[in-house]
Formats: C-alpha cells, structure tokens, sequence
C-alpha cells in the first residue's frame, strides 16, 4: 500500500508539476535574450521549492473538533474485493525498467569509447582528472558520474589548435569543477520517476541546454572579441548528433543546441535588471501562493463525508477464535481525488489487536472528489462478534459553552 499512496501523491501533483514545467521551458526559449543563461538556469531551483511548499503538512488540529463516523465489522461480514490492473503496479515496473536501461545505456557507451589514457598532456586540467582520447568521439566531453574524466577525440591535435583546445578545456573545466554530470544524474532520475508527463523530458533538455550555455558564458566571460569569434568556430567544429535521452554525460550537444549556444554567445551582455526583479517578484508570489493555498478545507456540519467504496476489514482469525472484541479510531486525510492518505492508529482497545487490518483497508477507501480534499478525518471501526460491541466511544469529546 506504501507504493499505491505514493503513486496517488505523485499523480496529484501533476498539474503543479505541468505548470513549473512549461514555465521553465518558455524562460529557457524566449527568456535568456533578457535574463541571462546562468539567471534561468538557477530558477530550476523553484521546481522542488514549489513543490516542497506545496505540500507542507498542515498544523496539527484538536481530535475533539473532527466529526467521527462509526462502522461495525463482524467475522461473517462480506468483503468487497477490488479488481483490475494496479496502475501503481504497473509504474513501478515500467519505472524500474527505465532505470535499468538508463544504467546499461551508461555501462556500454563509456565501454564502447575504448579509452585510451594521455600520459602526456600539455592543457590545463583541474587536479586529479585524467585525460584520454578516444576514436569513437567526434567532440570532446566529460564522462563519469563521481569520478570526472576528459575524453578528446584521437585527432584532437590536427582538430583543434592551441588556442581553441584551450577554450575548449576551459569549458570542460567548468564542467568538472561543478560536477555538472553528478548534477545531470540527479536531474535524469526525476525525470524518468515522472516518464509519463513529456513536460518533464522537454524541462530536462532545457536544463541541458542552459548547462552548456552558463559554461559558455564562464567562459567568454572575460574574453577578447577575437576569443569569441575563435570559441563560436570551436562550437561549430564541434557540432555532432550525440545521444541525449537517457545520458548524464557532458557533451557539445547536437546541431539545434549549437544553434542556440551560438546566438547566446552574439547577444552576450548586461542583462534586464527589470526583467530579472519582476520575474523573482512573481516567483516569490507564487510560492506565498502555495503556501497560502495549502491550508485546510474547513468542515461544516452539513459536510458529512461517507466514503463511495468501502473495503471491510478482515476480522482477525486468531480474535474472531477467541471470540475478542473491540475499537480502532484512525485518523487519515481524504486526497482531491477521493483517495485516502496518511492512514495512522489514533487509539484501539484492545491495542495492536485489529490495527493493522483496519489500515489495511482504510487505505483502499474511496470518497467522492473534492475541490481539495479533507485533513484529520477521524472513523472508529469496531470489531464485534454477533453484531454486538460495547458503546464505548475511544475519543472523549468536550463540550464548551457560554
């Protein structure tokens, strides 16, 4: 049930999700002009903030004040049992293979490069990060996850002079001091938890593309005017088909993201100021928003919630034998969607006798939607024998008047 909550939380938070997705992606194709590569590509952090904000929990209320619906469960009662395809399942296993695959696809291309390693390298690397050539790259680029490794390709001296390999090992050395293909491995993974969304493929080339454009504009940062005429020839002999989809690697990027990197580089310069304090004006709005939108749906007496499809617990064998009775309250939330979460044991008497069977089923409740749901609902299952069970009543309730 663990794996079926958390695909409900991640199918709730898909509009959220579609929204910061297309946001980024527009800032990432019209917005760097006036923002800046380096500014865009520090807004990814909005993404998990956004999120995060989104589902804070909310305080925690008085038990006393929540309404409490009753249902007795007796060892001759029918069980209703739910059927068809688990889409939890089924995301597991597709997600799983997608791991998989991104592991293998990563294993083999570095194995298919045949490295060989440069014992004598004249260009300037960061400490500790060995150099070799390969016949089967056609651009230089950085490989390894936690342990960076340059590879150029085996004519890198008859392809580049010795200005250009300078540029160009700068930027690989930008690369590497802030382990960009660490970065891209932590990025590619949410990418692929969320496979089923194509905003989330189309936002993860995004933050491809404006890697390489922030270390071009390191780079260039301090450069003469003929640098960069010498740096924009280097991007285009360097232009190639490399493979994107499920690779962490730093590499020149195809023909459209040398396109784009080009025309960076012409408009490099003082960026919108403006443009830069509106837009972290509206992203601070949004996440008041967030914060603010988080809180609770009050309950009213006329808002009685009774649940659409009820899973009834299994009665214990071994109690139902000794013919043991008793209560369990449970405290739970009711998702948007009709579905429950965060399904805890309030009190039971007799305790950790029908707990877990009460869980179990409370989780596969269903309710009718709701515009956002319902927090600390409370339901007492009581387990009796003969369809008689004391009056007892496991939450006290008080009574304030005036």
């Amino acid at each position: 049930m663990v794996i079926q909550t958390g695909f409900n939380w991640l199918i709730e938070q898909q509009l959220l999700l579609s929204i910061l997705f297309c946001g980024f992606i527009l800032l990432e194709r019209f917005g760097l002009k006036a923002l800046g590569s380096r500014f865009v590509y520090k807004l990814a952090w909005l993404l998990p903030a956004a999120l995060v904000i989104a589902n804070l929990p909310n305080a925690i209320k008085p038990l006393q004040n929540s309404n409490i619906s009753h249902y007795l469960i007796t060892p001759n009662q029918p069980f209703i049992h739910e059927m068809g395809i688990s889409w939890a399942l089924m995301y597991v296993l597709i997600t799983a293979g997608l791991l998989i695959a991104s592991f293998i696809t990563h294993t083999r291309f570095v194995k298919s490069l045949q490295l060989t390693e440069l014992t004598q390298f004249e260009g300037t690397l960061t400490a500790d990060v060995k150099t070799y050539t390969s016949q089967h790259v056609a651009t230089p680029m950085v490989v390894g996850i936690l342990n960076s490794k340059l590879v150029l390709p085996s004519n890198y001296n008859t392809q580049f002079d010795k200005a250009t390999l300078a540029l160009i090992l700068e930027h690989e050395n930008v690369h590497i001091k802030r382990k960009d293909n660490l970065t891209n491995a932590l990025i590619l993974l949410p990418t692929i938890l969320l496979w089923f969304n194509p905003l989330a493929w189309f936002c993860y080339a995004s933050m491809r593309r404006l890697q390489e454009l922030t270390c071009d504009e390191r780079v260039l940062s301090n450069k003469t005017t003929q640098q960069h005429i010498l740096y924009s020839k280097a991007l285009i002999n360097c232009a190639a088909n490399a493979p994107t989809g499920l690779m962490a690697y730093s590499h020149y990027g195809d023909k459209k993201t040398m396109l784009q990197r080009l025309t960076n580089i012409k408009h490099s310069g003082e960026r919108s100021k403006l443009a830069k304090g509106g837009l972290l004006l509206v992203a601070a709005s949004m996440l008041s928003g967030l914060a603010i939108a988080k809180q609770p749906e009050a309950m009213t007496k006329e808002d009685h919630i009774s649940p659409t499809m009820r899973i009834e617990p299994l009665y214990p064998i071994q109690a139902a034998q000794q013919g043991i009775s008793g209560s369990v309250v449970l405290k739970y939330d009711i998702t948007p969607n009709g579905e429950t979460a965060n399904v805890s044991v309030v009190s039971a008497k007799p305790e950790a006798i029908f707990d877990r069977e009460a869980k179990k089923a409370l989780r596969q409740w269903q309710y009718k939607p709701s515009s956002m749901g319902y927090q600390n609902v409370l339901v007492q299952l009581d387990f009796a024998i003969n369809n008689e069970v004391a009056n007892t009543d496991l939450i006290e309730r008080i009574k304030v008047s005036h």
